[in-house]
């Protein structure tokens, strides 16, 4: 949770160092952001618990030797998926801005934003990647407070270089930083004393094991594109209706997927503790764990939402002094923010699963919290009326998520 603390101040920070350039750059920024989760949620959230959830399982059972082996082939996952997002972004970037409604200036500052951070994605799937590791071996301290350190880092390093060179400092800032978090973590798993550390004949590549992460990850990797996608789509509908809503509703947003680390403290946890639980064969006891985080998460986003619904310029008046972006921040958060708890427990209850190892059911509660956002944006006409539409896909979501790990059978 400290760890989430500190890296909600970073992106906080970036928005506010952005912000200060001007309402083109902050809306730059919001069609960016989105991607950017991506690039966490994917490498930190889904590869990432499976990649926790595999070697804790693997401990839990008592096979030292194959959470050895599962580290090489994370970091060979890890490595592939960097050079493909890098590849993916630098080629359809602009494309992908253009249809979000990012014109003129708008699109000059999210591509030069964007180049520098999926230039480095590698950077940030390595750190990750040996961030689970170690979490999946039940230490939680290590990767939290090399992270911390990062952050620490960070918000002075954006905060020059924004100041000096625009939007693209902040780039420049956050690749840097989880370029240093990633080698501090590397020198920590591959340590002669560290119980992680690969053998000679752990190098061989297996793909059995390869399928013992993936099978969680890449089902995990398509559930976080669902939950991106389903954010994306839903700037495209607000993008219509020109860019200070668009810098409203990013800023609005921003505060939204800022609880999905947040959940994502609990989650990991929870990946760890089903897994193990799991792996020694108690399911039962795996399924409390998974209420109870489920409970916890949702009190966090709780007061989280109740906050911002009665104070929702606390947090807009922030970034932009606009009054058009004030108002489109205001109208999002105080349609959106008592709904909170569904999307925390939706999550929460997913990275049980992850540690379970059963994510299919939960990830189809995504995508029918993606195909209720498409249907009503195509429909609605109104601004107010997509926010709504907003509101009930994150009600479904959350309560879908619950029935499926209610009736689910972990073994």
């Amino acid at each position: 949770m400290l760890l989430v603390l500190f890296q909600s101040m970073v992106s906080v920070g970036d928005t506010y160092f952005v912000g200060r350039l001007g309402t083109e750059p902050l809306a730059a920024l919001a069609l960016v952001f989105p991607l950017i989760m991506l690039l966490q949620m994917t490498s930190a959230g889904a590869m990432g618990g499976g990649v926790s959830s595999a070697i804790a399982r693997a401990l839990g059972s008592g096979r030292a030797a194959a959470a050895r082996k599962l580290v090489v082939h994370a970091l060979v996952i890890a490595v592939a998926m960097g050079v493909g997002f890098t590849a993916l972004i630098l080629l359809l970037g602009e494309s992908i801005y253009h249809l979000l409604g990012g014109r003129g200036e708008t699109l000059g500052n999210a591509l030069r934003y964007s180049n520098i951070v999926f230039g480095g994605a590698i950077a940030v799937w390595v750190a990750n990647t040996l961030s689970s590791v170690l979490r999946g071996s039940g230490n939680m301290h290590t990767p939290a407070f090399t992270l911390i350190s990062a952050a620490v880092v960070h918000l002075p390093l954006s905060a020059t270089l924004v100041g000096r060179i625009g939007i693209a400092g902040a780039g420049i800032a956050y690749v840097t930083t989880f370029g240093i978090a990633g080698l501090v973590m590397a020198a920590i798993v591959f340590r002669r004393s560290s119980a992680l550390r690969p053998h000679r004949e752990d190098w061989t590549l297996e793909w059995r094991l390869f399928r013992e992460i993936l099978r969680v990850g890449a089902i995990s990797m398509l559930s976080s594109a669902q939950t991106v996608l389903t954010a994306v789509i839903i700037t495209g509908f607000v993008g219509r209706y020109g860019a200070a809503a668009l810098a409203g509703y990013g800023v609005g947003l921003r505060l939204e997927l800022l609880q999905i680390p947040l959940v994502f403290a609990v989650g990991q946890a929870l990946v760890v503790l089903v897994g193990t639980h799991v792996g020694a064969g108690r399911p039962e006891r795996a399924k409390e764990i998974a209420w109870v985080g489920a409970a916890l998460a949702a009190s966090i986003s709780l007061a989280i939402g109740a906050t911002v619904w009665a104070f929702p310029l606390a947090w807009v008046g922030l970034f932009s002094p606009d009054a058009a972006v004030l108002n489109a921040g205001t109208q999002y958060l105080r349609t959106i923010a008592p709904f909170y708890p569904f999307l925390a427990v939706g999550i929460a209850l997913y990275f049980a699963s992850q540690g379970a190892g059963d994510v299919l059911r939960p990830m189809l509660a995504g995508t029918a919290r993606l195909a209720l956002v498409i249907a009503g944006g195509l429909v609605i006409v109104s601004l107010q009326g997509v926010f709504v539409v907003i509101a009930a896909a994150m009600i479904a979501f959350g309560a879908l998520t619950i029935w499926f790990v209610a009736s689910a059978r972990w073994k």
